[in-house]
């Protein structure tokens, strides 16, 4: 997956040259029409011929035309230049989407990116080391149990309630769905607008290397069949980070992997491989939403593959809050295999996310897992110590 944080910042930096370029040509541009509209028709003197200064041009202007013929040439010049600002503005639109498409399609639709900068310049520099790592822990064990501490309804019997069982498996997407301002009360993600459609492609493209219907499906199958699941198991049997290793691996990915498999080290007596379910599970759900919405799943398909999900995450585990913290510890993971040391915000927005769809409130509409308990299903091989 690429890194969503870096990408952030590169094409942030990019855009604000631009703009800087942009807003030094529309001082040049200015600075050219007043003196075309100052200048008066010497059609009969040399090119060469010294340009007279502006003093004298004023004078001369305001003897060829009277007040209301020069009020209405100062009016028609400020049209001009706002014309042309607003020309140069799209242009400069159509220059950063042509130069910059992938990365302002994330930036955009605001995926798994969210809007933490201010954190992340915090902890851009900050080395990922053995005390960052601690702090890290620290913030999702403290942030886990604030969300175990959240109110949750009971679980209630779905039987074979079609729409309930429908409702449940787009409301899995809810995490990201939500930080993305996504629609939670239907299949589709957002209205089908060609500019949405295109943002939306560019996202999944950008941060999920999936371009159309084969890749969606292979990465479904992979979420749910294997997914963290299987990592976060393969992690914490490893008796090193060596017997990970592929062999080709360098250095940073060497050092990444190591991180992980400490991670898994840590936890691995305290939770089972299952318990990643709600973060493999969680994703799925959103990127089955965003394939039906670009065309690439059929709406039943789109349904019937929800459903399997649902069917998993009920059968492993317990209720939503148990899904929330699944969530941020397979997001930790993922972090630290990446050797992204903005895991701060980016744990922080999925917590807040969370707890808004648990408890409501905050700037978002919330409450959607509040109004829809979790299906009362027996776990299935799972274990949560």
């Amino acid at each position: 997956m690429f890194d969503l944080d870096a990408i952030n910042r590169r094409a942030r930096e990019a855009k604000e040259k631009s703009l800087a370029d942009l807003h030094q040509s529309l001082e040049d541009l200015e600075k050219r029409t007043e003196k075309l509209a100052a200048e008066p028709e010497q059609p009969d003197e040399p090119a060469a011929a010294a340009e007279p200064s502006t003093a004298p041009q004023v004078e001369i202007l305001g003897q060829t035309f009277g007040p209301e013929e020069m009020a209405r040439l100062a009016a028609d010049q400020a049209q001009l230049q706002q014309m042309m600002a607003e020309a140069a503005v799209g242009n400069l639109n159509s220059m950063m989407d042509q130069l910059f498409g992938e990365d302002m399609g994330v930036l955009m639709a605001a995926m798994e990116t969210l809007s933490m900068e201010d954190d992340e310049e915090e902890y851009e520099d900050r080395p990922f080391d053995e005390a960052r790592e601690q702090e890290l822990y620290t913030l999702l064990e403290d942030t886990m149990a604030r969300l175990d501490a959240l109110p949750e309804p009971e679980p209630v019997s779905y039987g074979s309630d079609r729409e309930r069982w429908e409702r449940f498996g787009i409301l899995l997407s809810g995490i990201i769905s939500l930080l993305n301002d996504h629609d939670l009360d239907s299949l589709s993600v957002e209205e089908h607008l060609p500019v949405l459609e295109q943002k939306i492609a560019s996202l999944v493209r950008s941060s999920w290397g999936i371009s159309g219907r084969g890749e969606l499906l292979e990465m479904l199958r992979y979420l749910s069949r294997e997914g963290y699941i299987l990592r976060y198991q393969l992690y914490a049997e490893a008796a090193s980070p060596q017997e990970l290793l592929e062999g080709d691996e360098d250095e940073e990915e060497q050092e990444n992997i190591a991180r992980a498999w400490r991670f898994a080290q840590r936890y691995r007596e305290q939770y089972s491989p299952a318990f990643m379910t709600g973060w493999d599970v969680g994703r799925a759900a959103l990127l089955t939403r965003w394939g039906a919405y670009l065309g690439w799943l059929t709406e039943n398909e789109a349904v019937g593959i929800l459903w399997e999900l649902s069917q998993k995450a009920a059968g492993e585990l317990t209720g939503w809050r148990e899904f929330a913290c699944s969530y941020l510890f397979g997001g930790l993971m993922w972090k630290m295999l990446c050797g992204d040391s903005c895991a701060d915000s980016y744990l922080t927005s999925l917590a807040d996310a969370a707890t808004n769809l648990l408890a409501g409130g905050g700037e978002r509409p919330g409450g959607q897992w509040r109004a829809c308990p979790w299906p009362a299903r027996r776990p299935i091989g799972f274990s949560r110590h």
